[in-house]
């Protein structure tokens, strides 16, 4: 293919310049991604009383926190396909429909097992809200432009959390069921999406200015492994802020509304970590950047685990949310470059499992070291690991260079 054939296919066939409206539909749906299943974390102490007659109490009201993870985890494939077979759009508003109908359920439903089983329900909706704004950018942009937007994707995200967690917070100390009315906000987006949204034009390998690489490539088919399991790990240890922190604040006197500033400590600096993304992107190595983000999270919690004192804890905690806001916008790019635009839903609905997958097992994997060494000395540890880790790395890429 000559020169001038190749720019004809890619104007061709690449999607319309989205409106601004548009844009502002997608990042609105983003920002209700993080919130989707910790927006309950302040509830959960009362929770625990309230069902103290249910066998099993403790496992059970945790588990309606992490089960909207595993929902997530197991649909965010079945999204994928489905946004490359059906559309981004159909995806992106049917998954917000369910996200309103099943998240504000929780406010009426009473019996525990119901409540989890909407929990599952609500789960499938943030898979399909992740996937389809992840994908529809993908769609929209490319090399840096799209490194800014996938940035500004994950700062709504983290917005969201800015400002939904706290607000949960202080509905918890009116009631507990009050944080599930939160997740009403999808029905307020919902018509505005179904107005500014088109579906994105299918794009071939050659509808992009970045060169996509066919997932049957050798060095592809292993890197995109590597992501998911890295996303998986980091996850794992950044979801002990919502499932352990509400517990280890107790200790610290706080009320529920103290605690919901607290977890949102860390999507508010995630703003900061994934605006600076696009122009860290445009320095640095994806390696280098990960190992950046990996040491900042790593940091935070270590700093955490040592408080003696609240301002500590959140200053901690405030650190580890700059590398989670940088992490998840890397991650992203880098499967968008080297994912085939046809088959671009099903790698980053993968990522998205992964990434939820993460929150899942955090509690379970967690919660025996926790009351082997308790949490404070749990979050020093995880944050040493990660240092560790994001050390080694940083030496081994100087060492090679």
């Amino acid at each position: 293919m000559t020169g001038d054939e190749f720019m004809t296919t890619t104007i061709a066939t690449r999607s319309p310049r989205p409106a601004i409206a548009a844009r502002a539909a997608v990042l609105a749906s983003a920002s209700l991604t993080i919130m989707g299943a910790a927006i309950i974390a302040p509830s959960l102490p009362a929770m625990t009383v309230a069902y103290a007659g249910t066998p099993a109490a403790d496992v059970l009201v945790r588990l309606t926190l992490t089960v909207t993870s595993l929902a997530i985890a197991v649909t965010a494939p079945v999204a994928g396909l489905l946004a490359d077979r059906i559309g981004r759009r159909p995806l992106l508003l049917s998954s917000l429909a369910l996200y309103a109908l099943a998240g504000t359920a929780g406010y009426l439903i009473t019996n525990l097992g119901i409540l989890i089983a909407s929990r599952a329900l609500l789960g499938a909706a943030v898979g399909g809200v992740m996937t389809a704004v992840s994908t529809v950018i993908a769609d929209w942009f490319d090399g840096p432009e799209r490194a800014r937007f996938l940035g500004l994707q994950q700062a709504s995200a983290s917005l969201g959390g800015v400002v939904f967690l706290p607000l949960a917070g202080v509905l918890a100390d009116v009631s507990w069921r009050s944080p599930f009315l939160l997740y009403a906000v999808a029905a307020l987006i919902l018509p505005a999406a179904a107005l500014f949204l088109r579906e994105s034009a299918r794009r071939t390998g050659t509808a992009s200015t970045t060169p996509a690489v066919s997932l049957a490539t050798a060095g592809t088919s292993r890197e995109i492994p590597g992501v998911y399991a890295l996303a998986a790990a980091a996850t794992v240890i950044f979801y002990m802020a919502p499932t352990q922190l509400p517990f280890w604040l107790t200790t610290f006197h706080t009320g529920t509304a103290m605690t919901g500033v607290v977890i949102a400590g860390s999507t508010l600096t995630g703003i900061v970590g994934a605006l600076a993304f696009p122009r860290l992107r445009q320095r640095l190595q994806p390696a280098t950047i990960t190992a950046l983000s990996i040491g900042l999270l790593g940091a935070g919690w270590a700093v955490a685990g040592t408080a003696g004192v609240l301002a500590q804890l959140a200053v901690g905690v405030l650190i580890g949310g700059i590398g989670v806001g940088l992490v998840v916008p890397n991650l992203n790019t880098r499967l968008a470059e080297i994912a085939s635009p046809a088959q671009r839903g099903r790698v980053l609905g993968g990522l998205v499992m992964a990434i939820f997958l993460g929150q899942f097992l955090s509690p379970l994997l967690m919660q025996p070291v926790v009351d082997a060494l308790g949490i404070a000395a749990t979050f020093t540890y995880s944050g040493a690991v990660l240092l560790a880790g994001a050390a080694m790395t940083l030496t081994v890429r100087a060492f090679r260079r």
